[in-house]
């Protein structure tokens, strides 16, 4: 069902909550994935619930180039009084900064960017043009993961592995469809962890999987070990590596294009701070960032603040917040690791009570956004693809007024 569509008009939730600053801001985490690609849920009614225990009453799916799990998300969000955001992510190349070695939001790969969509319309309303070339990026990475597995085999045979894997396996059991390298890893651990009951039993299959080398991780925990086993065997320079073709990657402009098509807000997920204080070059002077988003018509930036320092947060928004941008905040849940849907700064520091409300005023503007688009009206961009500033305290007061009445007992 589309319940936005079915919401009462503006007026008559503006008179049912006038004034968006009247009562605290509500928790929102708006960018986490699900099952439908790769999360430490296994099941979409796991993330509502785990919400519903934390308090949160607004929820983005954020997952990676697919749009399959929304139907899923917008019963259960209704079902659950959690106001649900249509968001996606993608990964994109930006040949000029490649040819240049400048880092964007990938720490490791020059030209690299990841993109979000936010408050796209539901249900997913995309050209056959854009469905088309969806549908292409996504059999690409299949075909890369394939390619992945065969060569997983081809090193596990060479080291008598009492097991292999199985692509077609994989996808059934443990994906909604989209393979990802994470799948591979976490079906590797599996394995191993079924066939070798004993620390010792595993350490030495590890040793010789990472030909002769030592595991430095906790084995007991699935993340680390994951993450060890995708870095060793899956990327650069490991057995089962495949490089991605170049010609795959979509460009910034054609990532806009199908998010704009899709009647949602572009939007740039920021890396920020490592634990040792660095910054990609793309992102180490804010200023600049800024101006570079602006040229690029992007008005919307997203922190996973988990992975960032509380000083860094708090001068990232004030210089962003200034200039009018969507600011929201998630927590990706991108791993097999269990964590808070309760969006925190490293070292679990809480958000204070500006950072809450700037994470809570933007999604209000979403939420607005996605409300006209369905009722089949101009959301917050305009046609050119820049934002309605003047506009912007009303789709604030209007955004309230709609997550409030959507999840109200």
């Amino acid at each position: 069902m589309q319940y936005l569509r079915d919401l009462p008009d503006e007026e008559t939730l503006l008179e049912e909550y006038f004034n968006p600053f009247a009562d605290p801001p509500l928790l929102v985490n708006n960018h986490f994935h699900t099952p439908y690609s790769f999360s430490a849920f296994n099941n979409m009614t796991e993330i509502f619930n785990q919400a519903n225990k934390e308090g949160i009453d607004a929820l983005g799916i954020n997952d990676f180039i697919t749009m399959e799990g929304y139907d899923e998300f917008n019963r259960l969000a209704y079902e659950h009084k959690k106001f649900p955001l249509f968001n996606i992510e993608f990964m994109g190349l930006m040949k000029e900064e490649q040819k240049k070695g400048i880092l964007i939001n990938d720490p490791n790969n020059p030209g690299r960017v990841y993109f979000c969509g936010k408050g796209l319309s539901f249900p997913a309303n995309l050209s056959e043009a854009n469905r088309e070339i969806l549908e292409s990026v996504i059999q690409n990475s299949l075909k890369q993961t394939e390619e992945m597995v065969v060569l997983l085999n081809k090193h596990l045979k060479k080291i008598k592995s009492p097991f292999s894997l199985d692509f077609k396996e994989i996808q059934a059991e443990y994906t909604r469809g989209l393979v990802r390298e994470r799948h591979l890893a976490k079906a590797l651990r599996i394995k191993i962890t079924g066939h070798y009951k004993s620390a010792k039993g595993k350490e030495t299959f590890l040793k010789k999987l990472y030909g002769g080398k030592n595991s430095t991780v906790d084995i007991d925990k699935p993340g680390d070990l994951d993450n060890e086993l995708r870095s060793k065997l899956l990327k650069k320079g490991g057995v089962a590596f495949v490089e991605e073709d170049n010609d795959a990657f979509l460009s910034l402009t054609e990532i806009k294009e199908i998010i704009l098509g899709a009647q949602g807000i572009p939007c740039y997920p920021v890396l920020l701070d490592d634990a040792a204080g660095n910054y990609t070059d793309f992102e180490k002077d804010f200023p600049e960032l800024l101006k570079s988003l602006t040229k690029n018509r992007v008005f919307a930036v997203e922190l996973i603040p988990g992975r960032n320092d509380f000083s860094i947060v708090k001068e990232f928004v004030s210089v962003f917040s200034e200039k009018g941008f969507i600011i929201t905040f998630g927590t990706e849940h991108n791993t097999p690791d269990p964590a808070p849907l309760k969006v925190a700064c490293r070292n679990n520091v809480p958000l204070d009570k500006d950072l809450i409300a700037v994470n809570y005023q933007s999604t209000c503007v979403i939420a607005a956004h996605q409300y006209f688009v369905a009722k089949g009206k101009p959301g917050y961009l305009t046609p050119e693809g820049f934002p309605r500033l003047e506009k912007q305290d009303d789709f604030i007061a209007i955004g309230n007024a709609v997550i409030r009445h959507f999840i109200k007992k």
